[in-house]
């Protein structure tokens, strides 16, 4: 069972100093303490600065023994995160996870992360193989994802509603939908067809 308020507490502490830290979470679905929405700021001087990164948390019954399972929502080009499914390869998360560990400070590692990869503990081969032999064009690639996936377009919330409504789904649901997956339009459009 998860320990209800050690979460709470952290969830508190996380979003204390977010503008400092770069870090938030907030429940998933307003309801479920197990399920949480990580964010980090894409880190200064990194290929991945100026983006906002989403990741999913999932709390096992025996946090905070256990470790959070967390993927990134965003995609993203970077040698230990999957650009298929955001899976992430970090020890934190798996052997080397302690209970003196908290969410914020997985998502400060995932963040540290994104400013230093390992790239000989890959969890992306391509992606690792480009950073070790083609540093200039992994650093422009992760850029344009950044810029892609993890930036807010310069298309204007009013035209995404324009755009989904003009596809046949009614106004409402669109606005509450995009609202609930902070704008991203193909996320929307992917919840809106799945019902």
């Amino acid at each position: 069972m998860v320990d209800v308020s050690r979460v709470q507490k952290e969830l508190t502490e996380c979003n204390r100093d977010r503008e400092v830290s770069g870090v938030s979470i907030a429940l998933h679905d307003g309801a479920n303490i197990s399920h949480l929405t990580g964010t980090i700021a894409g880190p200064a001087d990194s290929p991945y600065e100026g983006g906002t990164f989403v990741i999913d948390i999932r709390l096992p019954g025996g946090y905070p023994f256990e470790p959070p399972k967390m993927q990134f929502v965003t995609k993203v080009w970077h040698p230990n995160i999957s650009s298929q499914n955001g899976a992430i390869c970090l020890d934190i998360l798996k052997d080397q996870w302690s209970p003196a560990l908290t969410l914020k400070t997985a998502l400060l590692s995932l963040q540290a992360l994104l400013s230093s990869p390992a790239p000989d503990d890959p969890q992306d081969a391509v992606v690792a193989q480009q950073y070790l032999r083609d540093y200039p064009t992994f650093a422009a690639t992760a850029r344009y994802w950044t810029e892609a996936f993890a930036k807010s377009t310069s298309t204007g919330m009013e035209e995404k509603v324009q755009k989904l409504v003009e596809m046949g789904f009614p106004e409402d649901l669109v606005r509450s939908t995009l609202n609930s997956v902070d704008g991203d339009e193909n996320m929307a459009l992917e919840k809106l067809c799945s019902g």
